[in-house]
């Protein structure tokens, strides 16, 4: 291996690393905003902007376990900010729907983040923004594609999906 690919190895290391170190906040429990973690906050984005999803329409937006999901889901439900409800259709199937006291947490927590994303767009250079947004896309699908390459731990059940989101903003 070359000096060239040694160093190159090295900086994109270091270059998930503080990426992952940056994002940690959204993986953690702690509280994002109005009693909210970051993961809560995302589902009821995902309630507040669609009419009723199934439970594994979340594991997607979440890129989560199921036990995880509904670990998750459990308070937003406690807290009567989502609600079941079962399916015209099919009495097996359960929707998740967000409350009117849901969207109103989901308001807040929106405006809060709102001011957090602004902070963080303030930061760049606005000539800037799209060459941003085009190059993480580019970086997080080269790590979805490849993240089951890894030939030391072909067991790994923790691979990436290799789908995009829903949240592609390119």
């Amino acid at each position: 291996m070359s000096k060239a690919s040694v160093e190159h190895n090295r900086k994109l290391l270091f270059l998930i690393a503080e990426l992952c170190q940056a994002a940690r906040f959204c993986r953690q429990d702690s509280v994002f905003c109005e009693g909210v973690t970051f993961s809560q906050f995302l589902i009821l984005d995902a309630l507040a902007t669609r009419e009723g999803l199934k439970m594994a329409d979340l594991h997607s937006v979440l890129a989560v376990e199921k036990s995880t999901t509904t670990r998750l889901i459990r308070p937003l439900i406690e807290r009567e900010l989502v609600q079941r409800e079962k399916a015209e259709h099919d009495l097996r199937a359960t929707y998740l729907r967000i409350t009117p006291a849901g969207k109103e947490t989901y308001r807040r927590v929106w405006d809060c983040f709102t001011e957090f994303a602004g902070t963080i767009r303030g930061k760049i250079p606005e000539n800037d923004m799209n060459d941003v947004y085009r190059t993480l896309r580019i970086f997080i699908d080269a790590i979805r594609d490849t993240s089951s390459v890894c030939a030391c731990n072909s067991n790994d059940s923790r691979e990436l999906k290799n789908e995009r989101s829903e949240f592609n903003i390119i």
